[in-house]
């Protein structure tokens, strides 16, 4: 049996057990003596499992989605999930699929000024949009362990030849920056150009623009974080004290695209916020209980769903489900999360070059299923905001 049709019925049963009060439950409609032989306490069920977590990972971290097989709703969340088909767009043209029982995802999160993004980006509505954030994770064989590589969008890259979702082409370019290549050409090209630069196939891609990003950790309840010193960005209008604090969708949005407030101020410091964000968030994952209800269950996934675009092979909720079902036993301490290793540009210092000798490092290490070595972050440009953001 497929594993999204298994999580599917799991979910399922959960929703039916929840739907109905058991007898003597604290605030409950039901009786209220004791109930199971007369013990008084409530019999586990497997219905209570954490069956259905799905996490896709963008922008700054782990986007938690919830699915439900109830016939109408199970329809509305497959209608809510867009995605782009990126193996008839990149053709045969691409690395060798390695079948060593580890999976590469590309994690985008998009910084289009289109629609609701344009308030919580900023810009100009141009319709254009950036792959503000970008993420490889490397998921392990037996899916216990996790590698993350961030790749700075400042980097100077050669772009390939690519074409769009639309048939266009594109011509290629070199000294261009990373993220101009989903500007360019959409995800296809972003993924076309990554898999240049590393030599890897990526097996799948997830996208959340800004709107749905702040959704998700509105609906996840907030993300709690500790700060150790004052945060003041005026672009993405954080204003943090010192100190420990639960933060909203919109603050948590603002904290991943903080550079100029902290740090360095450089792309790299902002790298290391984000990372941060990241734990924290995976850390609270497990505490937040969203199947408690179902009602914010479904609220959730239904949140979930319209807020990524993924390829093909994940555009149901069977196969986010299924997809999800292998990240649920990585917590942030089975997470290993890297820059890509690069150097500032001597002619620009608002640009970063690859270390090409380090990156291969980073991708031998991948290819192999291999944990990175810390050899491929030593002598790198690195950011000044490590210490800044922890969990809270």
């Amino acid at each position: 049996m497929k594993q999204g049709v298994t999580d599917r019925r799991e979910i399922e049963e959960h929703m039916s057990a929840e739907s109905t009060p058991e007898p003597g439950t604290p605030g409950e409609s039901g009786t209220t003596g004791p109930h199971d032989g007369g013990s008084g306490r409530r019999t586990p069920r497997s219905g209570r499992r954490k069956a259905l977590l799905a996490t896709a990972w963008a922008a700054a971290g782990v986007l938690v989605l919830g699915g439900t097989g109830l016939g109408y709703l199970y329809f509305r969340l497959n209608d809510n999930i867009a995605s782009v088909d990126i193996n008839q767009a990149l053709g045969s043209d691409r690395p060798l699929d390695v079948d060593n029982g580890s999976q590469d995802i590309l994690v985008l999160g998009s910084d289009s000024r289109s629609g609701g993004n344009k308030k919580l980006g900023g810009g100009a509505d141009d319709g254009s949009a950036r792959s503000d954030t970008a993420m490889i994770l490397h998921v392990h064989e037996g899916h216990k362990k996790a590698s993350v590589v961030s790749i700075p969008r400042d980097t100077l890259v050669e772009r390939p030849a690519c074409t769009d979702a639309e048939g266009v082409k594109h011509a290629a370019a070199d000294g261009v920056m990373f993220n101009s290549a989903y500007a360019t050409g959409g995800a296809a090209c972003a993924v076309k150009t990554v898999e240049s630069i590393t030599g890897i196939r990526m097996d799948h891609y997830i996208e959340v623009d800004f709107k749905g990003f702040r959704k998700l950790i509105d609906g996840l309840g907030g993300v709690e974080v500790t700060t150790t010193e004052d945060i003041s960005d005026k672009e993405s209008h954080l204003e943090l004290e010192a100190g420990t604090h639960r933060l909203t969708g919109e603050e948590s949005l603002a904290l991943v695209r903080t550079r100029h407030g902290v740090g360095d101020g450089s792309d790299l410091g902002r790298i290391q916020l984000q990372q941060a964000f990241l734990k924290a968030l995976v850390d609270q994952v497990e505490e937040i209980g969203v199947l408690t209800s179902p009602k914010k269950l479904f609220d959730l996934a239904d949140t979930a769903t319209n807020a990524v675009t993924t390829d093909s092979e994940l555009d149901s909720v069977d196969g986010l489900a299924s997809f999800a079902n292998g990240l649920k036993r990585i917590g942030s301490s089975n997470m290993s999360l890297v820059t890509m290793p690069v150097q500032y540009d001597p002619a620009d210092g608002n640009r970063v070059l690859l270390d090409k000798d380090k990156a291969r490092l980073v991708w031998d290490a991948l290819k192999d299923d291999r944990a990175i070595p810390k050899a491929a972050g030593k002598g790198t440009a690195t950011g000044d905001a490590k210490d800044v953001v922890g969990p809270g």
